[in-house]
């Protein structure tokens, strides 16, 4: 299927209505919270509940594990295919987790507290499924056969690990280089369709995966938070799980894209471990409160990376951003003082993303598109987006609770004006932008009806239980030019390109797929903009957790 660019003609038109005409700023974040909860539904795998709201989704994946020995049913499928990829599954959930921690009050006076903790739940309940074995973690689940071209990454001459993070760091574009929308994908297939054999793979003592271990032990921690008061003994297992992983990814180090062949055409890790380990250990310390896993942190903050990378992006693969960004905030707390000089570079490192961000940066900058939107690379640019958004939104909260403000090379910039450029991310995402398109599914007059999605472009399997195979849902379904059968509520898809333009097209997979990674961090954001313009809000302090 040939890809047409559109006209370019139209977009100076669309630039100078748009800078005469000011964009709406006035959306429905509640909506946007409700709707983005609904997305993590519509990518469950396994049995689905009796109280499951995507009634065109049924049980899919009800073997997987089956020929290994291990029950792996459950997860989430991470984008349009049906694939479980264990990496950014733990992100996904860690994300989720953070935003209730930060933002769960908000949440329940929305009605959707709830809704938060099944999300989260339904991928902790598949880790501990995973994690069979103190040191043996299942991190995949995939056909036997591959769903994609093996995807590679156009590194050039430079090969090593520091080379490629220096390269992420000055915002250069690492775009994965596949074949066109005809060959890109093999089997278009519901998920409740699934007949071929389902390979799973796993990491061990022989086969080390520290980042999947790290961000699954992180994903874990986090999520023990949450649970702390309204399920205890949930929390003290997921805690259990996250400290074995933790000691696991640590004493048997080793890229997981090394030891699982498979993965390095889907999630390769380029920023590799140290990140990972980093954050897992700083998780536990905000879980446990256990002063060695704040030493792990200080001690290995120069040999990991913690303290030198200054890094324009935060994303499934390449935390220091984050990680810097909290440990930075624990300089608020008295018994830290102690170890401010480490927490200070901490810091420094933190407010390098921040002002990169912002656009205060002495020239190392995140680019911007012309319509506002901070854009970093073409493939999926919008999960880059929804994460700064929601670090920039902690980061105000931080500085206003601390009466501090951001000093960029000498300028500050008080927590109003971060959050206001946080704010102005997500209003583009809803539709404040120059093709007035909310790139949240199913929000607003006007989303993407094309989403490169195998379940919602077919029919449902409740609704026609017959057979569709590879073959005849690429032909029958994949090509055809209607929309989607199936609003995917609540998908943050990849988003415009480098001006603004986006095409609807579910070929056009660089810019409609949507991955669970993408809506996680919003579900915060769109909460803590819900509540400050809520004039009901109140809050349970016995229902929500506290960090």
């Amino acid at each position: 299927m040939k890809k047409h660019a559109p006209p370019q003609h139209c977009f100076p038109l669309l630039s100078i209505f748009f800078a005469i005409i000011p964009f709406s700023s006035s959306f429905d974040y509640h909506q946007a919270l409700s709707n983005s909860l609904l997305y993590f539904e519509t990518q469950r795998s396994g049995r689905l509940p009796h109280n499951q709201r995507v009634t065109w989704r049924d049980h899919s994946g009800l073997t997987d594990g089956l020929e290994q020995g291990v029950d792996l049913v459950g997860g989430y499928y991470d984008a349009g295919d049906n694939v479980k990829f264990g990496l950014p599954m733990a992100f996904t959930v860690t994300m989720l987790s953070w935003g209730v921690i930060e933002y769960g009050q908000y949440m329940a006076s929305a009605g959707e507290y709830g809704h938060a903790l099944e999300a989260i739940k339904w991928g902790t309940d598949y880790f501990i499924k995973a994690h069979t074995q103190p040191n043996v973690l299942w991190v995949q689940v995939m056909p036997a056969f591959p769903y994609r071209q093996s995807l590679s990454c156009d590194w050039g001459n430079v090969s090593n690990f520091a080379g490629k993070l220096a390269l992420i760091a000055v915002g250069f574009s690492f775009d994965f280089l596949v074949g066109d929308g005809d060959t890109d994908h093999y089997c278009w297939q519901r998920p409740e369709d699934m007949t071929t054999s389902r390979q799973a793979y796993k990491i061990d003592e022989t086969n080390p995966g520290s980042e999947v271990a790290g961000e699954t032990a992180a994903a874990m921690a986090a999520a023990s938070i949450v649970f702390r008061k309204t399920n205890p003994h949930y929390s003290q297992l997921l805690l259990h799980h996250a400290q074995q992983l933790f000691e696991f990814g640590d004493k048997y180090r080793g890229k997981y894209d090394k030891s699982v062949g498979v993965v390095s055409s889907y999630y390769p890790s380029v920023s590799g471990y140290q990140d990972e380990l980093l954050w897992a250990a700083l998780w536990l310390y905000r879980a446990t409160d256990n002063q060695s896993y704040l030493n792990y942190v200080l001690q290995n903050a120069l040999s990991f990376g913690g303290i030198t990378w200054a890094i324009s992006e935060f994303s499934w693969d390449v935390k220091y951003a984050g990680l810097q960004i909290i440990a930075s905030m624990l300089l608020r707390e008295e018994k830290n003082k102690v170890h401010k000089p480490t927490l200070e570079q901490y810091l420094s490192k933190a407010q390098h993303y921040l002002c990169a961000c912002l656009h205060k940066n002495n020239g190392s900058n995140v680019d911007r598109t012309p319509g506002g939107l901070l854009y970093t690379r073409q493939w999926n640019n919008m999960q880059y987006v929804s994460n700064a958004a929601f670090l920039l939104t902690v980061y105000s909260d931080h500085l206003r609770e601390a009466n501090q403000q951001l000093n960029c090379h000498g300028e500050l910039v008080g927590p109003e004006e971060i959050l206001s450029f946080a704010k102005s991310q997500v209003d583009y995402i809803l539709g404040a932008n120059p093709m007035a398109m909310s790139y949240l599914v199913g929000y607003g007059p006007k989303y993407p009806t094309k989403v490169h999605h195998r379940g919602s472009s077919t029919e449902s399997y409740k609704h026609d239980k017959g057979f569709i195979g590879c073959t005849q849902g690429y032909d029958g379904w994949y090509a055809r030019p209607h929309p989607n059968p199936h609003v995917l509520v609540g998908a943050l898809v990849g988003g415009p390109d480098v001006n603004d333009r986006f095409r609807d097209d579910r070929g056009n997979y660089v810019q409609t797929e949507a991955c669970t990674y993408n809506t996680a961090p919003l579900v915060g954001v769109f909460a803590k903009l819900f509540g400050l313009e809520s004039t009901e809000f109140s809050s349970n302090p016995s229902l929500i957790s506290s960090w």
